[in-house]
């Protein structure tokens, strides 16, 4: 993202409603959650490790015209598609609901769901997906440090949200009592690099990245990506 793409106000443009589902499976006194590797082909995060997902169909709304429903519908399709794996529509626990910000062209409203993953073998369609992986969180975030993968900013502080978790049912239960939370970030950049911040910041409705008090942010920082969060 440029100072150029940061002036620009694209709040006219309407956000795509798209699903995500984050699988989990327990490993070794931990989990491990799926990822998948994007086509370097593709427009949107070509190369990027991400979870399973995509944008919500017509078809995906049926009879209802509720597009979180719409959303669960697309989150099953989209895991058959992507990763040849089935899940149950009612097993899906809603997580976080991300929308792109206004200083993005191509704007999307995501819906996160996550639930655990079966035993059977993982199939990428070999087009839009083109690599799978099983890694612990803390692996995937030791990873992208290293540059050894791309992850959009979602995904990052999503996986840094699952490791602090040792079981899959712990994740589950903790999920299941909160509330599902918004994400809508407001962008500031600084010498030294940029800042996404969210709701419940002190700065969020301001933009002054300095401003006193709560933190929850994403800080872009030369030295590497950091979310601090305090609320």
């Amino acid at each position: 993202m440029t100072d150029n793409d940061i002036a620009k106000d694209y709040s006219h443009v309407k956000p795509f409603p798209s699903a995500t589902v984050i699988l989990l499976r327990d490993h070794d006194g931990g989990i491990e959650v799926l990822l998948l590797r994007r086509s370097a082909k593709l427009e949107t995060h070509g190369g990027y490790w991400v979870f399973p997902g995509g944008r919500v169909d017509k078809a995906d709304y049926g009879s209802s015209p509720d597009v979180f429903e719409a959303a669960r519908n697309a989150a099953v399709r989209e895991v058959a598609e992507e990763s040849g794996l089935e899940v149950a529509r009612d097993d899906l626990v809603p997580v976080s609901r991300w929308i792109t910000p206004p200083v993005m062209p191509k704007r999307f409203d995501t819906w996160f769901f996550i639930t655990g993953a079966s035993d059977a073998e993982v199939e990428v369609d070999g087009g839009e997906i083109d690599l799978h992986r099983w890694l612990t969180p803390t692996c995937a975030l030791d990873e992208f440090k290293e540059q050894k993968l791309q992850l959009p900013p979602p995904t990052f502080v999503t996986l840094t949200m699952l490791s602090q978790f040792a079981s899959v049912d712990a994740v589950l239960s903790d999920i299941g009592a909160r509330a599902l939370e918004e994400f809508l970030p407001r962008i500031e950049r600084f010498d030294g690099g940029a800042c996404a911040l969210y709701h419940g910041d002190a700065g969020y409705e301001t933009g002054q990245v300095d401003a006193e008090g709560a933190r929850h942010r994403l800080w872009f920082l030369e030295e590497g990506w950091r979310y601090e969060r305090d609320v």
